[in-house]
């Protein structure tokens, strides 16, 4: 099975996710738990971009080989918090919505290079985001090949925030959405939730392994990370429309 360029900048933003979107997701649960009074992350320096402090061997190699993974969990002491479920979930949301903002960014990006090229540029520039959206591979064919790579590069950048983002709010311990869902619940449930860690923990590794088998019209993180994304474009496209000629 050949490696092309495509797989290579596949996997070099995975890295480029590890490197720097992972810490920008874990900072900020860090720096909104600190914003709502608890200090506790702040004082074990998880307000950083230092992606070492926030390394997890098993969810970086996930990351790497799958596109999902996780970082070292941010740790928190809710009863430091002015109001104790709010303050869980406002800080478990911070991570997947910096994860959105991120993609936002490269979206922005990559409509800022759509708007200033012309001629071959342009149109491998929207071939290339056309084949990405409908799911397929993406060919570098003519035009500048580092202005071309600098884009696959962003969409493979909004693809795997989207999906990070996703991913963590599946209501499953130790992902951010179960501590969303805890605003909702009641503390009957979190005593179930304490009770059952074994057996949630192997749901949640099922779910893991799982995911990459589910056909995309099947998966509803898919399905969901498409909605978002198409969200994303249509609000990035306004920006430059009148150059871009769509």
């Amino acid at each position: 099975m050949g490696f092309d360029i495509s797989d290579f900048l596949l996997y070099f933003s995975r890295i480029v996710t590890l490197l720097l979107v992972i810490p920008i997701h874990e900072s900020a649960h860090a720096w909104v738990a600190y914003k709502l009074g608890d200090d506790t992350a702040l004082r074990q320096g998880r307000i950083t971009l230092n992606p070492v402090a926030h390394f997890d061997l098993f969810g970086t190699v996930l990351m790497l080989f799958t596109g999902y993974g996780w970082a070292k969990p941010v740790p928190i002491n809710p009863l430091r918090m002015k109001k104790y479920r709010a303050g869980i979930a406002l800080t478990a949301l911070a991570g997947p919505v910096s994860n959105v903002i991120a993609a936002l960014i490269a979206a922005l990006a990559y409509a800022i290079i759509m708007s200033v090229s012309s001629g071959t540029d342009a149109i491998q520039i929207y071939y290339i985001l056309e084949t990405w959206q409908r799911g397929y591979i993406v060919t570098l064919t003519k035009g500048d090949p580092a202005i071309l790579y600098i884009c696959e590069l962003l969409l493979f950048l909004v693809r795997i925030n989207i999906g990070l983002a996703v991913f963590n709010m599946i209501p499953i311990p130790p992902l951010d959405g179960s501590n969303v869902l805890r605003y909702f619940t009641s503390e009957k449930y979190d005593r179930w939730m304490y009770q059952h860690q074994r057996e949630i923990s192997m749901v949640f590794l099922i779910v893991i392994l799982s995911l990459n088998r589910i056909p995309s019209r099947f998966n509803p993180l898919y399905l969901i990370s498409n909605f978002i994304s198409s969200g994303i474009w249509n609000l990035v496209m306004l920006i430059p429309k009148a150059k871009w000629g769509w």
